[in-house]
Parts: C-alpha cells; structure tokens; sequence
C-alpha cells in the first residue's frame, strides 16, 4: 500500500498564495537548501496527485522550465489531476480522473508503487484530507494577509504528531507531521 502525502510550502499565517493567486513570495524563501530537501523527498515520490489549478499551473510551468534535477522528476514522474472540467491533460505522464477524489485517491493508496504526493492543490487535499498519511508544511517566515489557506474553514478536528522539524538558514521551518492514531 502506498502513503500519501501532503508537502506544501505555506506563510506563516497560514496561505499557500496570497491575494489574487500570486505565488511570487515563494522566489523569496527557495534557495539550495529547500532546493536539496525537495530533491531528498522526491526519491520517495512514486507519483503526483493535483486538482485541476494547480495542475494548469504546473503544466504550463515544467514542460519548459530550466534544465535541473526538480524539473526532470516533475516532468518525468507519473501525474494524476483530478477534474471534471478538463477535456484532456497533454502534461507528460498525466491521467485525468474524473471520479469522487476521495474514491479515486484510495484506490490509488491501494496500488503498489512509492508514495503519492499532493503539492498545492488546496480544494483537493481539503477533499482527501483523511487519507493523508503525512502532511509537510515548509512554514515561510512572512505574512501575505489573504489568499488561498493550507487548510479549509470547516475541516474536521484532526489530531496530528510531530515527526520531525529542520529549520533552513532562510529561516523556514520544515515540519513533518502524522495523523495521531
């Protein structure tokens, strides 16, 4: 069975993009050393899970991005987005699941393979959040004061354990935690 994870990078006040979907912020806190820890996690990345913004967003930046290690697993991994409005998903290594995300991502938990990963992806991972098996939060040390939260109003109380924080010289904090059994 594989496990599903989460690993966003979200402010401190708790937004993965600020108002009017800007991710411009991010520029500010990537440097080698998140580059490196991405790159250490992408070894256990069997595939990725996105809902359908994030998806455009990512196809319409990978295919041509810079040559470098991130961008061949991006474009080389296996990708699942989940929607019901796209007609196709030319992204290489890409299928399109139309089905309930919940059903659709225990099915995937089912399959062998290495772990699936959500990045971004709020509406989904708001949608599958009892599945994930761990969530990663690179916490930014700024405040955008708007935009699209981590998490969703409403989310059921879930318990979590630490398992681990690694603080970056650019003063962001890694955390890995899992649901409390």
């Amino acid at each position: 069975m594989r496990r599903l994870v989460m690993w966003n990078i979200a402010s401190l006040d708790g937004y993965l993009e600020g108002p009017d979907r800007h991710i411009s912020w991010r520029e500010e806190i990537w440097e080698p050393e998140l580059e490196a820890w991405s790159i250490e996690q992408g070894a256990d990345i069997g595939a990725l899970l996105f809902g359908r913004v994030t998806y455009e967003l990512m196809a319409g930046y990978w295919p041509d991005a810079p040559k470098s290690e991130v961008a061949d697993y991006m474009n080389a991994l296996p990708k699942y987005v989940f929607s019901r409005k796209l007609e196709k998903a030319a992204w290489s290594n890409t299928t399109l699941l139309k089905g309930a995300p919940a059903a659709e991502a225990a099915r995937l938990k089912q399959e062998p393979g290495k772990d699936l990963f959500v990045f971004g992806s709020a509406d989904l991972s708001a949608q599958i959040l009892p599945l994930f098996d761990e969530i990663r939060i690179g916490v930014a040390p700024l405040l955008l004061g708007g935009g699209t939260p981590l998490f969703k109003p409403g989310a059921e109380k879930t318990k979590f354990v630490l398992l681990e924080v690694r603080t970056l010289s650019t003063d962001v904090a890694l955390l890995r935690y899992a649901p409390r059994p």
